[in-house]
């Protein structure tokens, strides 16, 4: 049986290549500083894209994009502007996505665009 981390580790690489697929530069994975975490980076067309993956195996605790709540999306609001201050990057438009990554023999995706915002 894989521990949370692991299954975590694989959804966030499923929702990589989901978001390469799709258009999307990954830009950084598993930026980290003192505030928090995000889980990818990503950009496409004028966007800058902070990307919280949730992965799941059943439902018995609820949706994943449930897990983030305020508090959660605060502290990826908070880290995502030291990123950007720490990177001096300026006139991209911002967006909140989560990705939620039903891990079963065939993993299925939900891409929740602009999932919360500032």
């Amino acid at each position: 049986m894989k521990t949370n981390i692991e299954k975590g580790q694989i959804g966030e690489r499923i929702a990589e290549n989901y978001l390469e697929n799709n258009g999307y530069k990954i830009v950084e994975t598993n930026f980290r500083n003192k505030i928090g975490e995000i889980d990818i980076i990503a950009s496409k067309e004028n966007n800058l894209i902070f990307v919280e993956v949730k992965s799941r195996t059943s439902l018995n605790y609820g949706y994943p994009y449930e897990a983030v709540n305020y508090k959660k999306q605060n502290k990826i609001i908070r880290t995502s502007l030291l990123y950007i201050q720490y990177k001096n990057l300026k006139h991209k438009q911002l967006r909140y996505d989560i990705i939620e990554v039903f891990l079963a023999s065939i993993p299925k995706i939900n891409h929740i665009e602009n999932a919360f915002s500032l």
